[in-house]
Order: structure tokens, then sequence, then C-alpha cells
């Protein structure tokens, strides 16, 4: 919604006002970074941290976007109209009389507006996958070792006998 008022702007060969332009540049900014880790998602145990910190630093951009455009937030973008009121006759029923009663939008005002809230969803959304994110690489890094032990399958044999221990293969695994 926003590219359309960057777009009018451009068209008429005037600067476009901060408040729109902040808070385009930022979601823009943020569509990009969100795909990107859509499609990197396979490594976000790797650096979770960091995702959940660029997140932050989104809300924080979201909000100084919000603020810019923070005017539009008391306009009214709506306004009920009357206008010329007619009455049809309709004989032994009676008459009806429409009051010429309508509602009138400013779509300006109201891309703007809807854009002014889609970008506090953004600041929550936004700080909810940053939560996630430091939830997924929060936890402990548990690793596992193994360690291996080679030994002769039938053991020494020296006159006495041993109780033989049988394993499907000659290696034993122990995990720490």
């Amino acid at each position: 919604m926003l590219s359309y008022f960057v777009h009018i702007y451009i068209e008429n060969n005037a600067l476009t006002p901060d408040s729109i332009l902040v808070l385009f540049i930022v979601s823009v900014l943020a569509v990009v970074w969100a795909i990107g880790t859509l499609f990197t998602y396979h490594r976000s145990k790797e650096n979770s941290r960091f995702v959940g910190f660029v997140d932050l630093l989104f809300v924080g951009a979201f909000i100084g976007g919000v603020y810019a455009l923070r005017g539009i937030s008391t306009d009214n973008c709506t306004k009920l109209t009357t206008g010329n009121s007619w009455t049809a006759n309709l004989g032994l029923l009676g008459s009806v009389t429409y009051g010429g009663v309508g509602l009138k939008i400013d779509k300006t005002c109201s891309m703007l507006k809807a854009s002014w809230a889609f970008g506090i969803m953004n600041c929550i959304f936004f700080f909810i996958t940053s939560l996630l994110a430091f939830m997924v690489g929060g936890g402990r890094k548990e690793e596992v070792f193994v360690r291996e032990s080679h030994g002769s399958r039938h053991g020494h044999r020296s006159g006495s006998h041993r109780s033989h221990r049988s394993s499907h293969s000659g290696r034993r695994h122990a995990y720490v």
C-alpha cells in the first residue's frame, strides 16, 4: 500500500513525505529479511540468536515508522453524508421515503491508516518471532561423543574358559 503513495509522489515529481517513506523502507527491508530467514530456516539452530537480534532491530524500526506516521491515527477517514430524499407512492400500500444517507470514504486516508495499523501489527509479529528465535537457540547444546573400542571378537584363549559376550558387530559404543 505504501508503494502506491511513493508511486504517486514520483509521478508528480515531488518528494515523498518522511512519514510515508520511513515506514515504506522498513517494510521492504522486513519483507526481504522475512523471506531470507524463511528459506534458510534449516540453519536456524546455528544462527537463531542472530535472527532474534535482527528481529528485535526490526521491532525498533517499525516503532520508529509508526511514530513517524502517528498523525494519521486521529484522522476520520469516513463521513456520513445526507443528500436529497425522494418519496415513492405505492398506492394502497402507502409510500416509501428514501432519506439519501450515504457513506463517503477517503481512500488516501484509509490506506494510510491501514498502513499505520499494519506497522503496529508488524511490531508485534517481529517481537513474537524474536522471542521464538531466542527460544530455539536458547537451549544448551548437547554433544554426543562416540567412544569406540576395538577388540578381538574371540579374545585370547589361554586355557581357561571365559564367558563370552556376543555382539552383532565388533564395536561397542558408549554414549557420553
